[in-house]
């Protein structure tokens, strides 16, 4: 096989710069991809627990409306809820803490909020790699031309030789490391995007979650939006 022309020629002709340069942005896809896809399938799983929030307001007790959210493990709406009723539990059953200076709402609100906080933090882990990513390896890749055409040129006079040939194929090579940081890049920026969408959406979901849980937790009810002038208040029985 002939490796006269072609990455596999880069590889073998290249310096440790260009090399080092080619890993580089070997790296970075294989980590953006990696991000990627973990995080697609986190944002497919929260979704999916997105949907029995609704399940848990149809229940006849707090014990049975838990069951419905689904498993405890990573499951941020039975997260909230539990943090939601130990804070109310708290409140209402100790006496001697600085807390007792904030009323049962200010109390809950500040719980359900942490609550909120913290998965957003594990959210968007990763999230900074293909933003990193995104706009620095265009860069990188041309960086990596520019040497290629710097050497290019310097085997070029070396040889004194400047015909079309010998300057078309080395040249073209170099060009390849800009095509190879943009090919880095752009999965990197559009999945960076489809992600912050995604998350956007289960945050949203989420906070309106610990809407209704801070209503039932102080009111006894959840008070959920039914025309623009009224709300429609859903008991649910306190375990």
């Amino acid at each position: 096989m002939n490796y006269q022309f072609g990455l596999a020629n880069i590889w073998s002709q290249g310096d440790l710069v260009t090399k080092a340069v080619a890993v580089l942005l070997i790296g970075m896809s294989l980590a953006s991809w990696a991000v990627i896809l973990i995080k697609a399938l986190d944002v497919i799983k929260y979704k999916r627990l997105a949907s029995r929030s609704q399940d848990f307001w149809h229940s006849e007790d707090f014990a049975t409306a838990l069951n419905k959210l689904g498993p405890n493990e990573g499951n941020p709406f039975r997260v909230l809820a539990l943090e939601g009723r130990e804070a109310a539990a708290h409140h209402r059953n100790t006496k001697a803490h600085l807390h007792d200076a904030l009323d049962v709402s200010d109390w809950i609100t500040r719980a359900l909020r942490n609550g909120i906080d913290e998965f957003t933090a594990r959210l968007q882990t990763g999230l900074a790699i293909l933003a990193s990513v995104g706009s620095t390896a265009p860069f990188i890749g041309l960086f990596g031309t520019v040497w290629g055409i710097y050497h290019a040129l310097m085997s070029i006079s070396t040889a004194g030789q400047a015909t079309i040939d010998k300057v078309a194929g080395p040249i073209g090579e170099a060009l390849i490391m800009t095509a190879l940081g943009l090919a880095v890049a752009i999965p990197a920026v559009l999945g960076y995007n489809a992600l912050v969408r995604g998350n956007k959406f289960i945050l949203t979901k989420l906070n309106s979650f610990a809407h209704d849980l801070h209503a039932y937790f102080v009111t006894g009810a959840r008070v959920h939006s039914g025309t623009a002038d009224a709300a429609i208040v859903v008991p649910l029985k306190k375990s």
